[in-house]
């Protein structure tokens, strides 16, 4: 049982204690009540000793009008009827803390899931940097072998020319790809800023509506007191009320995994622009293979022409 229902609770004893005594209701004061109990506010023990007075107040008017056997049923009955009722609402109130600290608790581990996610991405991005950084290499690369061998390839325009267009189109790929990832990492990024302010928004609400919750309980403990009726009709309000939480909890484990499957996906499409770097090196293995073959050629159409020899040397711009 909470701190509150067990002061009030006491108060009550107290007060029914020292009416029996002998003291008359009307003199009973929160500081005889508190000298009794020893525990919880003066605000408390007022509020729940103004309660008793006007219950005794009406049980005496009530024993004064009805026959002694029939008041004295009825107020045992009604006594039995606010005892349950403020049991029933206690242990209520209990198991609702109880699911709220659960409810807080897996928020918290959605959120540790989230930070996770978001480590992930940043592992994704580092390893993104790095395969640019490398495929920038091969360009350059690339632009060296190119440049070496354009000397030997002046009199393969037609395969320069090819090999140009084949470059320009495998850097308008990657430029393409690459706008293409970023633009995709962008959109990602967003996403995860969203969801983020999305859970912690759901967060802030769930939280709110379990100290709304709870203070309905403590409202529902003190208007207990004049129905089992009432108390009744509350209870099912609050049941659904945590119906609904436990509804907005599974969304939020839905969401999380939906963040999963988007990584997972990234990791494909990673895995696909390696592939392609990998495609873009053994091309530039084979133009340099094709370089080589061309040298080759010119050296030998040199050695097997005796006739270059008597005729006057050609100055190549």
């Amino acid at each position: 049982m909470s701190r509150i229902s067990d002061t009030r609770v006491r108060t009550r004893e107290a007060a029914a204690h020292l009416v029996a005594s002998g003291r008359p209701a009307h003199e009973l004061t929160v500081d005889l009540i508190y000298a009794q109990i020893r525990q919880g506010s003066r605000t408390t023990i007022n509020d729940e000793l103004k309660l008793w007075k006007d219950e005794q107040a009406r049980n005496d008017a009530l024993a004064a009008a009805m026959p002694p056997a029939v008041a004295n049923a009825m107020l045992s009955v009604w006594a039995l009827a606010v005892g349950q009722g403020e049991q029933v609402f206690a242990r209520r109130g209990d198991e609702l803390e109880a699911e709220a600290a659960a409810a807080i608790t897996r928020a918290g581990a959605l959120e540790t899931a989230h930070a996770e996610l978001q480590g992930e991405l940043r592992t994704v991005r580092a390893q993104l940097d790095d395969l640019q950084a490398r495929l920038a290499s091969a360009l350059a690369e690339l632009a060296q072998v190119q440049g070496g061998r354009d000397a030997a390839l002046k009199l393969a325009e037609a395969s320069a020319t090819e090999r140009d267009a084949v470059r320009a189109q495998s850097e308008q790929a990657l430029h393409d790809m690459r706008s293409a990832h970023l633009q995709e990492l962008e959109a990602l990024r967003a996403t995860h800023a969203e969801q983020e302010t999305a859970l912690r928004a759901q967060v802030d609400q769930a939280t709110a509506r379990l100290e709304g919750v709870q203070k309905r309980v403590m409202l529902q403990t003190e208007e207990a007191r004049d129905a089992q009726r009432h108390a009744e009709a509350a209870l099912s309000t609050t049941r659904q009320r945590n119906e609904q939480l436990i509804v907005d909890v599974q969304r939020i484990s839905a969401e999380a995994a939906e963040h999963r499957r988007l990584a997972e996906r990234h990791e494909k499409q990673l895995a696909s622009v390696m592939d392609e770097a990998r495609d873009l090196r053994r091309e530039r293995d084979a133009l340099a293979r094709q370089a080589a073959s061309l040298e080759g050629e010119l050296k030998a159409r040199g050695e097997t022409s005796p006739a270059r020899s008597t005729r006057p040397a050609r100055h190549e711009p």
